[in-house]
């Protein structure tokens, strides 16, 4: 049984006041069904205004969803709100911890919100701490924390009580490289060692294709595609093509420009973007106009490659 369904969840938001102002109806999710299983690590992807935050918010309950269901372990969530929340975690860029408490005291008050005894507390934020890097800064206020800092917060806390689900809305936009490594090898050893199930927002990419086992991607409230990442990145036929210029370079660019090719130069690294089967014919016109390289490389297409067309596509 999926830890969490879905079925033709729906969110309409009203604008207007009649008979004032003309009543508006804009829909924000529309219709949307899908599953996570135990263990999964789903992607939730989409342009800004998709509706992925407005879908996490409905999962938790702070917004109610206008048709539709929300499951949770088989049970109606609606049903079973308060019993439900005390297995889900949740983490967001976007929200904030009361500024004049410090790590420890706002992580021991989310403890206390999930039931956990005194001891359990102790343990579990020490171990939340060490996890994110917070140990050496656990008496400072939060409202004193940088943007990363802050993240790491909010993560510890939709850890710290052993979730069987975790939402996490952007969780690693504010993160140096360095910290966003050990934040996602963390994600993955809580899916290999507890089994947790995790649906994810994300705006990177090479992260989303790091940790998902699946993709769900929602264009202007639908869900358009649902597989694994590198199943939709295959479905982009374009490649970008690398090369080192070492003479003809100036051909080279009238070539380019007469036929309104996608490309970027820097030096004599010229990169172009090409249709797979259309390779052997754009390097046989170098050749017939005596344009000379000395290195080639070819780069497949990405899952960001795929979310780029998605974005810039018209209409869903």
């Amino acid at each position: 049984m999926p830890v969490l369904t879905v079925y033709n969840l729906t969110k309409i938001f009203t604008s207007g006041f009649w008979p004032f102002k003309k009543v508006q109806q804009h829909t924000i999710v529309n219709n949307i069904s899908f599953e996570l299983k135990k263990g999964e690590i789903l992607g939730f992807l989409g342009p800004n205004g998709a509706g992925k935050t407005t879908t996490i918010q409905m999962l938790l309950g702070t917004l109610t969803n206008t048709s539709g269901s929300i499951n949770y372990f088989g049970k109606d969530f609606k049903k079973h709100r308060t019993e439900i929340l005390k297995y889900i975690g949740y983490a967001s860029g976007y929200d904030k911890l009361p500024a004049r408490l410090t790590i420890t005291e706002n992580l021991d008050i989310v403890a206390r919100i999930y039931g956990m005894t005194h001891a359990q507390r102790i343990e579990q934020i020490e171990k939340m701490l060490h996890s994110f890097g917070l140990l050496s800064i656990c008496d400072r206020q939060v409202g004193s924390l940088s943007a990363g800092q802050m993240t790491r917060v909010m993560l510890a806390k939709a850890f710290i009580a052993d979730p069987e689900i975790v939402l996490l809305d952007e969780p690693t936009a504010s993160l140096d490289p360095d910290i966003a490594h050990e934040v996602r090898q963390f994600i993955l050893a809580q899916r290999k060692e507890r089994g947790t199930s995790i649906l994810i927002t994300s705006h990177n990419m090479d992260e989303v294709t790091e940790l998902c086992d699946r993709v769900l991607v929602l264009k202007q409230g639908a869900i358009i595609a649902n597989d694994k990442p590198e199943i939709l990145a295959a479905t982009i036929s374009k490649v970008h093509l690398h090369l080192t210029i070492t003479s003809g370079f100036e051909a080279l660019v009238d070539y380019i420009n007469d036929n309104k090719l996608i490309h970027t130069v820097e030096e004599k690294q010229l990169t172009i973007d090409l249709d797979e089967h259309a390779i052997a014919q754009f390097l046989a016109q170098l050749s017939a106009h005596n344009i000379v390289y000395s290195h080639i490389s070819i780069d497949k297409p990405t899952l960001e490659d795929y979310f780029l067309s998605v974005a810039q596509s018209k209409g869903i």
